[in-house]
């Protein structure tokens, strides 16, 4: 079966259905079935998204892939100002 993937306006969505149904009475388990994931996934997502408002979710997330390019960014232009600088001493 194939894996679903939440959007973070879902997953914090999802968390609050979560904390209705605990607040209800239901155990951890049963308000995790009852969102459709695992308990171990209920955790995950509270860990990372527990105080988290939908806006505050999305920006994360944007903020992440931001990251992930500027991190990018900068290893390509460090290998290629090491490459330089090899070139400039002549021991290529």
């Amino acid at each position: 079966m194939p894996r679903k993937r939440y959007s973070a306006e879902e997953i914090v969505n999802k968390l609050r259905q979560a904390d209705v149904h605990i607040s209800q009475g239901q155990s951890i388990v049963q308000a995790s079935k009852q969102i459709g994931v695992t308990e171990q996934t209920y955790y995950r997502w509270r860990k990372e998204y527990g105080g988290l408002k939908t806006n505050q979710a999305k920006r994360l997330k944007e903020l992440e892939r931001e990251n992930t390019r500027l991190k990018r960014l900068v290893a390509d232009l460090s290998l290629d100002k090491a490459m330089l600088q090899e070139v400039a001493q002549g021991n290529y």
